[in-house]
Order: C-alpha cells, then structure tokens, then sequence
C-alpha cells in the first residue's frame, strides 16, 4: 500500500467490511453444517448423500462471494468506491479479525470479493491481503468454551492402550453400533506391535486425536499422533461398515508415508469440522512436515486458501531460483500446451486456441471436464488442479522457444504488460496447475523389469479403480497418467473423460468375410459413446515387458464383460469400497478376521 489513512473515518469503509465479513461467516457456517451432515449420512450408510454433499460443497465458496459481491455493488457501489476508502475498509477488515477463528479464510475471501469487484488482477491489487494480516499462532489457546483442536489421553503403559483406544472410540459417540470393538483394538495394538517391537514407555507417553473426524468416501478417520520422548508416531484408524452392516476398524496407519498418501492431491477432500482450521493445520503438519501448508489446507476442503497459500508460495520460489519456465519434457498433446519451472514440482497447462483432427472439442467442454474431476470422488487416481486467471510471470524467466509455443497454440491466452516496478511480464489469461509426475511411458520406457512390472500393475489398478467410480478415462495411452513419488499411478488428462454409465461397452463383432477380416479400418459400426476394450490390446501391448506383465496381471481389461460388470453395478446403485492404503494393511487381510457374517 503506498500510504494508509491517518483515520478510519469512513462509516461506509466499516460497513463494507462488516458486510463482507458476514459473507464469509455465512459461508464458513454452512461449511461447518456440511461437516456435521456427513457424520449423520456416514452412520446411515448414506453414500451417494456423501457423495451429493461432497460435490455441493465444492460450490458453496464462489455462491457466498458471488453473493457478497451483488449485495456490495447494490448497497455501496462498490466499483466505484475509491481508493483511500479501500484502505480503510481493509483496516477495518482487520480490526473485525483480531478475535476471530478463521481470520486466514477470511482473509482470502476478503481477496475473492474485493478483486471480483474491482475487476483488477489481484498480484497488482493494493487492497488486498498479499500476506496474513493475523497471526493464526495459539488461535486455539485464547478463548475459553470452545472446543479443543484435540483431545490428549494418557495410557501410562502399554497395558493401557486397549481401555485407552477404547475411550478415543467412545468419544466421537457415532451411532451405529462397533461389530466388534475389543477384537478390532486388540489388533490395533497387535500392529502397533509389530511395527515398533522394542517400544519402550517414556515418562511423558501420551496419544493426541484430533476432535473430529475424517470423512470421505466411505469411511471415517480418527487422525492423531503418539508421543514418546522426543519420538512422534502418526496415527490414522479408519472406520468403515463390516459385512455385517456394524462398523468396524479396518485398520491402522503409522508411517508418516502412509498419511501422505491418505492426504493426497489424488483423493477428494475430507470432510471435517474445524472451528479453528489453523489449528488442525498445524497438528497436521506435525506428523506431516514435508506437506506443504496448501496442500493441507486443501485437503480439508478448504481448496480456495490453499490455491491463495499456493501463489503465495509460488511467488516466494521465483523470487529465491533463477532458472527459466520450459515447454514439459514428454509427449506433447493435441488440447493442451504445458510447461514446467525445473526447481519447481509443478506443471502448468494452458488450453491451446486450436485442436488438430482428430480432436473435436471446446475450450469450454474441456474446462467442465476440469470440474467434473474437481466435483468427482478421485479415489487416489486423479490429480488435483488449481485454476487461475490472469497469472503474471516475469518475460525473462519465460524459455524463448516456450514464448514462441504459447503465441503459435494459445495466442489468446497470453497479452504483455509492464509491472509496477517495471519489469516485462507475460500474462497467462487462464490455466491449470498440477503436482509434476513422471509420465508413465517415461516409467516404462526408462524402468528396469520389477519396476515396469510394478508400473503394470499400478496402472491396471487405476484403471479398474476409475472405472468404478464411474469415469472412464477415455484416452488411456500411458503419455496421459503419470507416477507419483509414492510410486502410485494417476490419470491427468481430463479433456476425453466420460461417465462410464454413458458409455456403450461392446464387443468386436465377428467379420462377415474375409475382406472385413482384412479391413484395416472397422468394418462395424462406432458411435461417439462405443467402447471395445479388445482393441486396446493394439496401442498398450507394442512394447515385449508391458505385455508380459499386463497379460499376468491385468489381462480382463481387454474383456468387455469386466467393463460392463463395473457399469452394471453402478447402474444398480452401488458405490465400491476404495481403501488410501495397500490392501494388505487391512485386518481382514493381514489377521483374516472373522466377521459373524463370514463365519456362518
């Protein structure tokens, strides 16, 4: 700001902070009921109202600004408020924050408004929070009556873990009744064992739970930590229904690892009730100090304040590396141009102005194939993206050849301008961002045998994963999923996805002569929703390894009926059970855990 006013003189300057304050508390209300109502669906077994929620909440952020905003222009005229008045309503902001429980969200939705009323790009905006105004340290320490972040419990001994785990069950008091509590603890502890056997007690043994629980999917999580000395365990226990429709402890989770998958870019957000986010950020990063605030945040559901901390983080880069934005190593696609700062684990994708054949598509048809990802459940197999407009990075940064790119395939994307301080900037007028994966043909290509193998199977897995959740990834060459640094496999190239409940799984139907057995085109009909998974076998088996291990290890995704079966189920309801964790973690694998219903 280049100067502030010597006093806050303006009622309209309070008003207008005031009003906008409101907004995002009515926003943060409804956020918090979202929390609550996945509880009460979680305890019904209630999974498309998940679902519905999940998706719904997503919107909630932009109706409350875009709300805000109308009442703002209507009741103050806001566009045409000036500047010196701005200033004051940001300090009035401020001054509304001092006692508040989520003044860093608040913060960020001051920045939706104001820049959406202004109609100005917020890296050049005065008047907006380009860093925290309030200190979110100890906001869960300075007022009584409000509800702990988490919960600390004391075992005293191992011996008393099990009464321990017992309490931190009881006290999230769900309804629906345990199938077998004291079984599934005692094999909390017979893991807990396993993998830490010389555990030994120190004076100041304690086990901290986070207030609330995780939901997503199908299940529930309590998420906490065991502290031991100077030593911190992560801790995540699941919590999903039991055949017997009873809920049960599927597992335990205590390598940091394990948690950094489960709050990955890959997965939905959780669905979780905060009265103080911060504070939950901060536990979190405790047993996750490699996950960047943003991220977390993110995970949470709360994606707009992570996209804010993710710029913010991304300035703070530019400023301390010197190295040049180039056009992404790798194949390069038909619909989107991407290029990459090598020092920076990101990728960024700008929808190119013009499609070659055989593409028939829309900037605006790719960019609801965008959403639909950011509204659908992506069980760990779909990469997160953050959208921005009208994003400035420094000309001098920008690879030549990369400029030359961006004005032949996208030049409606990018305009030139001068900034504040007088440096050239190239504009980006909208794109996408995404965590930086190593392609998976790349993977293949480059791998040893175990690691194509495990590429294989991994993609095979993602595959079947995506299909029932019901999206059908439409271009399934390698070039368009990547491996992440937890070796997983995940789908990023959205602009052909479909609904698999749309698409028409057939058969090749058999030739009628041999001229049609000759035909090197189809001599069948194909509609724009027809699928014939047989047909795959020709652009994913060329290479020797890959066909030796998909054949062992997924050979039914060349059969139609594994296709139609996934379909059937979800035409007849069904939600599948998708797990952030190996399989084998699960009790049910690793102890073979007898249900009532398995065992009659």
């Amino acid at each position: 700001m280049s100067h502030f006013p010597k006093l806050l003189s303006s009622q309209i300057a309070y008003d207008v902070a005031r009003t906008m304050l409101d907004g995002f508390d009515r926003h943060y209300r409804i956020f918090r009921e979202v929390s609550h109502s996945a509880k009460t669906m979680f305890e019904a077994g209630d999974w498309h109202g998940l679902q519905r929620l999940q998706r719904d909440r997503i919107a909630y952020y932009d109706e409350r600004v875009k709300e805000t905003t109308i009442l703002l222009e209507d009741e103050y005229d806001a566009e045409n408020i000036d500047d010196e008045i701005w200033q004051q309503i940001k300090l009035h902001y401020i001054g509304l924050l001092t006692n508040h429980h989520q003044p860093e969200l608040a913060e960020t939705f001051f920045n939706s408004v104001t820049t959406r009323i202004l109609h100005r790009s917020y890296f050049n905006n005065d008047f907006i929070f380009v860093r925290p105004a309030i200190s979110t340290e100890y906001i869960d320490t300075h007022e009584r009556g409000t509800r702990p972040t988490y919960r600390v419990y004391y075992p005293g001994a191992l011996a008393g873990m099990a009464a321990t785990f017992e309490r931190i069950i009881h006290n999230f008091q769900l309804e629906r009744p345990f199938e077998n509590l004291q079984r599934d603890i005692d094999y909390v502890l017979r893991a807990f064992m396993e993998r830490f056997g010389d555990f030994k007690v120190r004076p100041n043994f304690q086990i901290h739970v986070l207030s609330s629980l995780f939901f997503r999917n199908k299940s529930a999580y309590i998420i906490g930590r065991v502290l031991n000395g100077d030593v911190t365990i992560p801790l995540a226990i699941p919590i999903l229904f039991g055949p017997s429709g009873r809920l049960t402890l599927d597992t335990v989770l205590l390598h940091k690892e394990q948690l950094m998958i489960l709050f990955s870019f890959t997965h939905s957000y959780f669905m979780v009730d905060m009265e103080n986010p911060s504070a939950f950020v901060t536990f979190l990063r405790d047993i996750m100090p490699r996950k960047p605030r943003a991220e977390i945040y993110t995970s949470l559901g709360l994606q707009k304040h992570g996209k804010n901390l993710f710029y913010r983080d991304f300035l703070h880069h530019l400023q301390y590396s010197s190295d040049r934005f180039i056009s992404a190593p790798g194949i390069k696609g038909l619909v989107m141009l991407v290029f990459t700062l090598p020092s920076f684990p990101y990728v960024f994708k700008v929808i190119k102005d013009f499609f070659p054949a055989p593409k028939e598509t829309t900037r605006a048809l790719i960019q609801s194939k965008y959403l639909l990802v950011k509204q659908h459940d992506r069980v760990g197999r779909m990469a997160d993206t953050l959208e921005y407009s009208n994003v400035a990075f420094p000309l001098s940064r920008f690879d030549p050849a990369l400029v030359r790119e961006l004005e032949q395939h996208a030049p409606s994307m990018v305009e030139y301008q001068r900034s504040q301080s007088g440096e050239d900037e190239i504009v980006v007028r909208h794109l996408y961002i995404e965590r930086r994966m190593t392609p998976l043909n790349i993977w293949l290509q480059e791998g040893t045998d175990e690691q194509v193998d495990q590429g294989i199977i991994e993609y095979g897995n993602a595959i079947k994963e995506l299909i029932a959740a019901n999206i059908f990834p439409g271009d399934m060459l390698y070039k368009n999923f990547g491996v992440t640094r937890h070796g997983r496999v995940v789908f990023y190239d959205y602009d052909e996805i479909e609904y698999l409940t749309d698409i028409n799984v057939r058969k090749v139907p058999e030739p009628r002569n041999e001229e049609e057995e000759m035909s090197s085109e189809p001599w069948y009909s194909v509609g724009p929703h027809d699928i014939f998974p047989e047909t795959y076998r020709t652009f994913l088996l060329g290479d020797p390894r890959v066909r030796q291990a998909f054949l062992k290890h997924h050979a039914d995704i060349f059969e139609p009926e594994m296709w139609q079966a996934f379909k059937t189920r979800l035409q007849a309801g069904q939600v599948h059970d998708f797990y952030a964790y190996d399989a084998s973690e699960r009790f049910i694998n690793r102890y073979g855990v007898a249900t009532q219903e398995q065992s009659k």
